[in-house]
């Protein structure tokens, strides 16, 4: 197994030809890939252990350093495979996220696995013409990304030594994942649509997201204090739409970032007392401003504007002080590539989820379909560990604990 995946390996980099170069400081100081067929670390590991008795809800102990790889300095990917004591096996890779998101990455898996089948390439191949990106001249950059974004020169100063929090559980993040069924899934869509009658239906993501926040706005001590929500919001099919087919066929298979992170922010007491379908309507009004073809075409502007100044999405930079209530950021698994069917030749995945352990005061979420197939969800988690207890104990109908296999 772990030859036919490194024989597919070397052939998936021939078209992903930038996960196996390096991110170098260029002469103005900003990262610059260099593709230099630097090549892809490949670790092979065993673990004592059955599949079936991962515990995959403890992600913080069972995943991190374990089953995912630690990348080095200035290398894209690194691929580890873990071979169990059942005869499993488990991939884990590593990206760096300034090169590629979650869509480009699984692009390069689609490939990856049909590579392993000795399959003639069927998935869309990825596209790196830059110039699809290119900023205008002049610029004209849109209100709404000074909304969302803010250069790094224009933060406040860190907290003094003596004001940063310890290193224990609660002041700092924690990965737990849980499975949350389909049932779930549909009575919380059905909910947030409460209000919708002949109207375009709310999605399951939307309907989700907006759960999280009136949940979560629960756990803050003040109901005073704000709450803030953002997601992620790719741009390829905002800036594919209209123009020449061409364009708009590159940009579906574009390699690189294509992100927005718009967020809104509400008090807690309002969150707690509203109905889940008016939040749903705060959940729809904040992506509303990233779902515009010139909201990205002003985030290319300004971006340009800046350089070589580096910036960050601005929800990252709310959180943190006593007057703040609950951050957290949503991102959606849903296009990981489940339809192509991600078999590298030994049948399909019993499990799959991304995983992150940046530090920080912003948390993150991510929910994907179940490999089940039958509408329940995998939802990876990262959160401080109060606000994690605090939604075990108020939503336990929602979100069950991914302890053991028997949700898969």
């Amino acid at each position: 197994m772990i030859d036919v995946l490194k024989m597919a390996l070397v052939q998936a980099l021939v078209t992903n030809y930038p996960f196996a170069g390096e991110v170098v400081t260029n002469s103005t100081g900003e990262p610059e890939l260099l593709c230099n067929n630097h090549g892809v670390d490949f670790i092979e590991a065993f673990a004592d252990i059955e599949l079936k008795h991962l515990n995959l809800y403890e992600a913080e102990n069972s995943i991190h350093g374990k089953l995912v790889p630690k990348k080095k300095l200035g290398h894209v990917l690194a691929v580890q495979a873990t071979e169990l004591k059942c005869g499993g096996l488990v991939l884990g890779c590593t990206v760096d996220h300034r090169v590629a998101d979650a869509y480009s990455t699984n692009m390069f898996l689609v490939s990856l696995a049909e590579i392993a089948q000795y399959q003639t390439l069927k998935s869309i191949r990825p596209c790196f013409r830059r110039s699809l990106l290119s900023p205008r001249r002049p610029g004209i950059i849109d209100p709404s990304v000074d909304d969302c974004f803010i250069p790094l020169n224009m933060l406040p100063p860190p907290p003094p030594a003596s004001e940063i929090p310890g290193d224990d559980d609660d002041h700092h993040l924690v990965s737990r994942i849980y499975c949350i069924s389909a049932e779930q899934v549909n009575r919380i869509q059905s909910e947030a649509n409460m209000d919708k009658v002949n109207g375009k239906r709310r999605s399951k993501l939307v309907s989700f997201s907006a759960f999280l926040w009136k949940t979560i706005a629960k756990s803050a001590s003040d109901g005073k204090k704000q709450c803030k929500l953002g997601i992620l919001v790719d741009g390829r099919t905002r800036l594919g739409d209209g123009g020449d087919d061409k364009s708009t066929t590159s940009m579906r298979c574009y390699f690189g970032n294509v992100l927005s992170l718009p967020y809104g922010s509400k008090p807690a007491e309002e969150l707690i007392e509203k109905p889940l379908c008016l939040i749903a309507d705060g959940v729809v009004e904040l992506l509303d401003v990233a779902t515009r073809k010139e909201h990205f075409l002003g985030l290319i502007d300004w971006a340009e504007a800046r350089r070589p100044g580096t910036s960050m999405a601005k929800i990252y930079s709310e959180g943190g002080s006593k007057e703040d209530g609950p951050v957290c950021v949503v991102s959606s698994g849903e296009r990981f590539p489940i339809s192509e069917g991600v078999d590298f030749g030994w049948g399909k995945p019993a499990f799959w989820s991304y995983c992150f352990d940046w530090r920080g005061d912003t948390g993150y979420v991510m929910p994907m379909q179940s490999p089940t197939g039958n509408g329940d969800w995998v939802v990876y988690m990262r959160l401080f560990k109060s606000q994690l207890e605090f939604l075990e104990f108020e939503a336990a109908h929602v979100f069950s604990p991914l302890i053991t296999f028997d949700f898969l």
